[in-house]
């Protein structure tokens, strides 16, 4: 008998899971409400890498200079000035993200997965009711139930966006011109992104944080690093100031601190954190357990407290990764479908947060060595000995492992510099296949590359 399968949202833990499902024999139906890929694909994951990526291309260009690149105008002059057309960035930027979504939903369609356009809800029995566009109704049987229904930029009364000059982050895409002061409120992974992103764009930023310094929930060493490269490139950075409201009298943005203090700017981004969209789902009459903020509790293989229904992805509020997102939703399926499966293992997430620099992360952090939850010995190696980093004229990062004592296993890495997304990769197969730092060493690199830093710092941990 075919095993009836419906998933409710179409992000990467929905239509991830589809995949499976359907290679799995399964028939599948996915209900979706804003467009195949989730917010990752349509407004968050995608659309921010697209700007960032243009912003990238500044950031190269404004080190040129130190590598003989010169820039001329057409009637030969020393040109001083490099200017982004916000306009057009943005306009790729929405083309890209749909393109994917498209080509995500072709894909879907091509693995016999049903689309149905509409809000989904438990109703208890364990079928499925789409409310549709048009105010009907449809119900769709169901043997078990996804939840992948993300999560939506937090706000707050008295910071409200208007979708013009105060934002959100999934709001800025809209933007024609470039604001000519901006301040982002919320020092987090979104905040510290965007906030880099535009300062390589040309424009002023003030970013307001309510903690002692950016990036708190990342490793030290690195936060310092890139706080440091953005007040050096211009970023005015209030530490531990909270905002108490975000108010606009036409063109101006007013941010108003606690302790009285304000700041005023053209336009303001909130980066406030996220609320799970698990509202109105009949999830609690299906016995879906929630916890206090509204996020669906699950177990490693994406289970809920209710038999048949599992979640992935912001929704569970495990953590907000689109990686993470689409593995929980593959392991639902294998789980639910007997197929092999393994629990998720968090200490084996790699992340990046894509600011310039880079900062890449995976396994046990520098807290956790400090704090007595896992004994390791440490080896920091600075990016600027490197010498295709020289040669690049990189002059900010750094390689940090870690590893037992003892056997030498590494069990954690931060990489921060260019391209450290890329660069946290072989760590992060040493992690998950529980390699020595002597085994990681050994592996050959390229001469010269940024990788050779990697090698470098597994062969300080050696011991005889």
């Amino acid at each position: 008998m075919t095993d009836h399968v419906v998933i409710i949202g179409g992000g990467p833990g929905g239509y991830e899971a589809a995949h499976v499902a359907a290679q799995l024999g399964a028939d599948v139906t996915v209900v979706d409400t804003d467009g195949i890929g989730g917010s990752a694909v349509l407004t968050d994951c995608v659309p921010s890498k697209t700007l960032i990526a243009t912003a990238e291309v500044m950031s190269e260009l404004a080190g040129a200079a130190e590598l003989g690149v010169n820039f001329q105008d057409l009637e030969g002059d020393a040109a001083t000035t490099i200017r982004v057309d916000l306009e057009r960035v943005n306009a790729r930027v929405k083309q890209l993200a749909s393109d994917q979504s498209s080509d995500i939903a072709r894909r879907l369609i091509r693995d016999g997965v049903k689309i149905v356009q509409g809000r989904g809800r438990l109703d208890g029995t364990g079928r499925v009711v789409v409310t549709g566009t048009d105010g009907g109704e449809q119900v769709l049987e169901a043997d078990a139930v996804l939840l992948a229904t993300g999560a939506a930029p937090r706000t707050l009364p008295t910071a409200q966006p208007d979708g013009e000059r105060i934002l959100t982050w999934e709001q800025v895409y809209d933007l024609t011109e470039k604001p000519s002061e901006l301040i982002v409120v919320g020092s987090g992974v979104t905040g510290a992104e965007f906030a880099s992103a535009y300062l390589n764009l040309g424009i002023p930023v003030t970013l307001v944080s309510s903690r002692d310094r950016v990036l708190p929930g990342e490793d030290a060493d690195a936060a310092a690093v890139l706080e440091e490269v953005l007040t050096r490139r211009g970023m005015n950075v209030l530490s531990k100031s909270r905002m108490e409201s975000v108010t606009r009298s036409g063109d101006t943005v007013t941010v108003t601190l606690t302790d009285g203090r304000t700041v005023e700017g053209s336009h303001c981004i909130l980066a406030l954190g996220s609320v799970p969209n698990t509202d109105d789902m009949g999830l609690q009459e299906a016995g879906v357990v929630l916890d206090d903020g509204g996020f669906i509790e699950v177990d490693r293989v994406s289970r809920t407290s209710a038999r048949g229904v599992y979640a992935a992805g912001d929704c569970t509020g495990v953590l907000m990764l689109a990686s993470v997102a689409a593995m929980q939703g593959r392991i639902a399926m294998w789980h639910f479908l007997g197929d092999t499966v393994h629990p998720l293992d968090l200490k084996k997430v790699s992340s990046n947060v894509f600011t310039a620099p880079e900062i890449a992360t995976v396994g046990w952090s520098q807290k956790s060595v400090d704090n007595g939850e896992m004994q390791a010995e440490v080896v920091m190696l600075p990016l600027s000995g490197n010498p295709r980093a020289k040669m690049q004229g990189v002059h900010d990062g750094f390689v940090k492992l870690f590893c037992r004592p003892g056997t030498g296993i590494v069990v954690g890495g931060v990489v921060v510099g260019p391209r450290a997304s890329e660069l946290i990769h072989p760590v992060s197969i040493a992690v998950a296949e529980s390699l020595t730092a002597d085994q990681l060493a050994q592996a050959f690199t390229v001469y010269p590359s940024m990788s050779g830093s990697i090698a470098e710092a597994a062969r300080r941990l050696h011991r005889v």
